[in-house]
């Protein structure tokens, strides 16, 4: 197959809104000593992209740049090398790379590693129709998954699952996800559910909230209410929960506190409604609480997660597909809390 000389692809040349996405033509790369060329069949769009694109005080990024985590695609050229694949070939896209030299590397724990790096965050991403990556960052998709829907797991899956290794969760526990009908959320309530956990849930409206409870929360209660974390103390007996999957930040915090139990863990990978939370310091150590960080999660996970995606014991929540054209849209719609799950993006249209 003949393949083009030139590519569409969604890049930022500067800090700011929605605007600032321009689908521009650039060359399509070429494969190098143990690359793969891989035709991008979709790519989702996470909380990531629009930090990335409005700017994050202290991380400098190289301009022009390509936005895009996480994503799925086929073989369309193999690099020198490369006999591990075929043209034709299903694949899932790694959204983390690392030299692969490191301690941590070679413990199976790459994203602990000093120079792990996230796609469209440290260096260019999948937002395009074509990429040429390390063969070691693809892996075959399992048979008859739909590329659309394999484009919404990697990013959110990896980063619930690291979430949850992370707090320790045992069968039997109980766990509040808060927002669970984000990404990560509705990705850490089939997790923790299907580890034995006992799942409850917070989303800000109705329709959310009925997600929530599909995707295998008992009960999800809505976050908008001052008193919610007085509803998950009732419904765990007057406990609170074991572990609170935290990834709101501000808007949530101290009622995520509020819903823990004593020697609780809440873990967290960030906030979408801010950098910044308060701590009540008697809050903490009477109750004996934990605070635990958590960034992405091994890749060494990802064949696991796919495999039970494949069997049904997890799906990924899309709540729409839009062509590559419409990214400005889609980065509308995720900053507006219009979105159920992830929105996938189709290159070439």
């Amino acid at each position: 197959m003949k393949l083009p000389e030139t590519m569409q692809a969604v890049r930022i040349h500067r800090h700011g809104g929605p605007a600032e996405l321009a689908l521009e033509r650039i060359p399509v790369p070429v494969p190098g000593p143990g690359q793969v060329l891989v035709r991008v069949l979709g790519v989702s769009v996470n909380h990531l992209d629009l930090w990335v694109r409005r700017g994050m005080p202290g991380f400098p990024v190289a301009f022009p740049r390509i936005l895009g985590c996480d994503g799925s695609g086929e073989i369309a050229a193999l690099g020198p090398g490369v006999g591990a694949y075929r043209v034709g070939q299903k694949v899932a896209l790694e959204p983390g790379y690392s030299s692969g030299q490191s301690e941590w590397d070679r413990e199976g724990l790459d994203h602990l590693s000093a120079d792990y790096s996230i796609r469209g965050e440290h260096g260019d991403g999948f937002g395009c129709e074509y990429v040429a990556l390390d063969q070691r960052y693809v892996f075959p998709l399992p048979d008859g998954m739909d590329p659309v829907q394999a484009a919404a797991v990697p990013l959110v899956f990896l980063t619930a699952w690291g979430m949850l290794d992370r707090a320790g969760l045992e069968r039997g526990e109980s766990v509040l996800v808060v927002g669970g009908a984000s990404g990560v959320g509705s990705a850490a309530i089939q997790i923790a559910r299907h580890l034995g956990a006992r799942v409850l849930a917070t989303a800000g409206s109705p329709e959310k909230r009925r997600l929530a409870e599909e995707l295998g929360a008992e009960s999800a209660v809505d976050h908008g209410d001052p008193e919610w974390p007085r509803r998950i103390k009732q419904l765990t007996g007057g406990e609170g929960v074991d572990v609170v999957v935290e990834h709101v930040g501000p808007a949530t915090w101290q009622g995520s506190m509020r819903a823990l139990a004593r020697l609780g863990r809440l873990v967290t990978c960030g906030g979408t409604t801010g950098p910044k939370v308060e701590i009540q310091l008697p809050h903490l150590f009477i109750k004996n609480l934990t605070l635990l960080g958590s960034t992405m999660g091994p890749a060494s996970a990802l064949p696991t997660i796919f495999e039970r995606v494949a069997r049904g014991h997890y799906r990924p929540v899309i709540d729409r597909v839009l062509p590559l054209s419409a990214v400005r849209q889609a980065h509308e719609l995720l900053e507006n809390r219009q979105v159920n799950g992830k929105i996938v993006l189709i290159p070439g249209s």
